[in-house]
């Protein structure tokens, strides 16, 4: 018997008393609590007393079926995770497991009891990181967002700054423009051992004559205009971490010195003789391509090498699954607070249009959008609808960053996939006799998103 899963309780439901027999004998060498029941109307009388972290259940069985069984106990325990066994392996009932709120489902009888095992410990992992979030998040304060939004859909980027954030190691953020690189800064910074101050430079955005006096500082009288002895960047993080955005934009003149902080953790003043020490933790960003700068020789392949300690890569949030449900939910409430309304959901036809479209700006894309939205609705407003929103273009949600065009050409193309996606549409329906589930299921879509290009194709739009 493995130790440390006494704590992790799983109810299985089978008609198949066999199977259910099978999985709990399974289970049970695993360490787990288990309970079985060999139906739904089984289930929903135990579970209030028995509150099972996981549910392993059959799809298809007599009376309430697996999907209806998971949609009334997510009504009263949102956090018990199923996982579903079906008998007829298909697309469609994945899909349909899946987009009902299942983790994961398996298919019977089972080939190895290895895909079982395997299943459960990531339902069991994917809990253990949520309620660490928690915990984490409610430590992180100081206006930072929990960790459980910060880190929606990157659950393996979170546990990479868990472990490198109480080290001194730099860190080096890559991703794309409007990805949270500066937010996930101060998370490292928040973690760490250090209790300095966070200090921040932009190095896309300082003159390339003056950016050794921002990260250094000058002497009274380095140059015309330094009436002043001022210190830098680097002195003002000191005992604390300073971030590096952009790092890609650094002039290579400054690259040298900074290679040498990071090498000798000493510098001076621009202007000055005194040599200064540093201690502080250095987190750098970039959403460039650092080794093709170092090949055009624009960037130093030594300092890439003392920057890139412990690199990050953020994805972008098209790819980040449920987390722009997550990310929303969390920007509508601080947004209506601040605007002064009291809005608090979306409607289920707006979230489904927000979770289409392909955000090329990302984050800061999706603040700006639902800010846009807050302040155009009406002022006693209880939910954001899909015309608070139309002026996101759903169009290019599947086309991607080409979908905003910048000529003429591109418009053409743009217009030609609009035509083959109505096209497709279209005949699906006509293939499923105007049934409009099947259709969605078919063109890999959810039916929300279906009606909502319907709508617009009977709107001209």
């Amino acid at each position: 018997m493995k130790m440390g899963n006494s704590d992790f309780r799983i109810l299985v439901v089978d008609d198949e008393k066999s199977l259910v027999m099978l999985l709990s004998r399974i289970l049970k060498k695993e360490g787990y609590q288990v309970r079985g029941v060999y139906s739904g109307e089984e289930a929903l009388a135990v579970i209030p007393g028995y509150e099972p972290n996981l549910v392993i259940t059959d799809l298809k069985m007599p009376g309430i079926s697996g999907i209806e069984l998971l949609e009334a106990v997510k009504k009263d325990y949102p956090e018990t995770d199923f996982i579903m066994l079906t008998a007829y392996a298909s697309v469609e009932n994945a899909v349909a497991a899946m987009k009902s709120g299942a983790i994961d489902y398996l298919t019977k009888p089972l080939k190895n009891p290895d895909e079982l095992r395997i299943s459960v410990e990531k339902v069991r992992e994917r809990q253990r990181l949520m309620k660490a979030n928690k915990g984490w998040g409610e430590q992180l304060a100081d206006g930072l967002p929990p960790t459980d939004v910060i880190f929606a859909g990157m659950e393996a980027t979170w546990r990479q700054i868990q472990r490198v954030a109480d080290t001194e190691a730099t860190v080096l953020l890559h991703g794309e423009s409007g990805t949270g690189k500066s937010l996930i800064a101060k998370v490292v910074h928040k973690l760490s051992a250090k209790k300095g101050p966070f200090v921040e430079l932009n190095c896309a955005a300082m003159p390339e004559t003056l950016i050794e006096s921002e990260l250094f500082g000058h002497e009274k009288g380095a140059f015309t205009g330094a009436v002043k002895t001022k210190m830098g960047k680097f002195e003002m993080a000191q005992d604390g971490t300073i971030f590096l955005d952009e790092i890609g934009e650094l002039p290579l003149s400054s690259q040298a010195k900074l290679l040498r902080i990071l090498q000798e953790r000493a510098f001076e003043r621009v202007g000055g003789t005194i040599t200064l020490t540093t201690n502080a933790r250095i987190v750098a960003a970039t959403n460039r391509d650092l080794s093709a700068q170092i090949k055009q020789r624009s960037f130093r392949e030594d300092l890439y090498y003392r920057l890139s300690v412990f690199p990050i890569e953020l994805p972008p949030l098209r790819k980040r699954g449920d987390a722009i449900e997550i990310i929303s939910a969390y920007l509508l409430k601080q947004i209506s607070i601040r605007v002064g309304k009291n809005i608090s959901r979306f409607q289920d036809a707006a979230m489904e249009m927000m979770k289409d479209y392909h955000w090329p700006g990302n984050i800061r894309e999706l603040y700006n959008a639902i800010e846009r939205a807050v302040i155009l609705a009406e002022q006693d407003q209880p939910e954001l609808s899909l015309s608070d929103l139309s002026f996101l273009d759903i169009g290019n949600a599947n086309v991607g960053n080409e979908a905003v065009c910048e000529n003429d050409e591109k418009q053409t193309e743009l217009k030609r996939l609009k035509e083959i996606e109505r096209e497709a549409i279209e005949k699906t329906l006509a293939q499923t006799k105007g049934h409009r589930k099947k259709a969605a299921d078919i063109l890999g879509i959810s039916l929300r998103a279906l009606q909502y290009k319907l709508k617009k194709y009977a709107e001209g739009k």
